[in-house]
């Protein structure tokens, strides 16, 4: 008899692509997941890891039950899933995960909600990217991701994860008061092609999207700082060191010295959760996507010009 949490670690190792990440996503260490593999070798009568300089590589017996893993495993959340459903009751434990601005701008209201509702669910939350928390989801790391793309760059959604549209966000650029467009009521983003530029952090999908889309207006943006919080970003602009995409979700007050303005051509983001399909009947995943949905709609309100 195969013992499951032995092939969930040889799942980890298949996705994750080596020991240390794997114990890193299973939240146990390098030790027993080496124990776990050494055990699962003995199991099938096979070795399923094999040198690979100075990590490992799964062996082609390992690749074959790998694949069966993971649909075992797949099999084992749908099980799940459905007696969860059958019983009807949203308790138990759900993981989720949201971008910065929604993790200020949505969660707390959610949690507030959920907590009022379903007091016997347990929700932990992180915040982390939107690649992170789609990763987290497909590896089985999280239950739920709050994540986000843009009208004019898609983030893709791979197959085997359901989603659910919660708001859509229109950023305003923010820039020092006394900058010359800030009593316009609307502006361009390529009347901004001389001013200094404060972005995300490089690597992060927001920034990949600015210099997308300030490339697509025909220039090429001098980034001059770089602040993950958008309170940084904000208090650099009030300083007087450029301007700035400011999405209006989770913003709070604008400091003293920065004007927000809308763009003539709306620039949208996409708010959306996340799961994978096989748990979609779990009642505590749609506990959780509808106190996220009320959360959007008392936002979207709060955000609107």
């Amino acid at each position: 008899m195969l013992n499951l949490e032995r092939l969930r670690t040889l799942d980890a190792l298949a996705r994750h692509g080596s020991v240390s990440a794997a114990a890193e996503g299973l939240h146990v260490t390098t030790s027993a997941v080496s124990q776990q593999m050494a055990k699962l070798e003995r199991e099938v009568g096979q070795r399923l890891l094999a040198r690979n300089g100075r990590g490992v590589r799964l062996t082609d017996a390992g690749r074959l039950l790998a694949d069966h893993a993971a649909r075992i495993l797949s099999q084992v959340a749908l099980a799940q899933s459905d007696i969860e459903a059958q019983r009807g009751e949203v308790v138990g434990e759900i993981l989720l995960s949201a971008f910065p601005t929604a993790a200020r701008g949505l969660l707390p209201d959610a949690l507030r909600t959920l907590r009022a509702d379903h007091p016997e669910l347990r929700v932990r939350t992180r915040e982390w990217e939107p690649e992170d928390g789609i990763r987290g989801v497909i590896r089985g790391e999280i239950d739920l991701a709050v994540v986000l793309d843009w009208s004019n760059k898609r983030l893709p959604v791979p197959g085997g994860l359901a989603r659910a549209d919660l708001l859509d966000d229109v950023p305003d650029i923010a820039m020092p008061a006394d900058h010359p467009l800030a009593e316009r009521a609307e502006v361009d983003l390529e009347e901004f092609a001389d001013d200094d530029w404060v972005s995300w952090p490089e690597g992060e999908f927001c920034h990949d999207w600015l210099m997308f889309t300030l490339r697509s207006k025909g220039f090429e943006p001098r980034i001059a700082h770089l602040a993950g919080e958008h309170h940084t970003q904000l208090a650099l602009i009030a300083a007087g060191m450029g301007v700035s995409v400011a999405p209006r979700l989770g913003r709070g007050p604008v400091p003293d010295g920065v004007r927000v303005v809308p763009v003539r051509q709306r620039m949208r983001r996409h708010v959306h959760a996340v799961w994978r399909a096989d748990a979609d009947r779990r009642p505590s995943i749609r506990a959780v996507l509808a106190a996220l949905g009320a959360a959007a709609d008392r936002a979207t309100g709060e955000v609107s010009p």
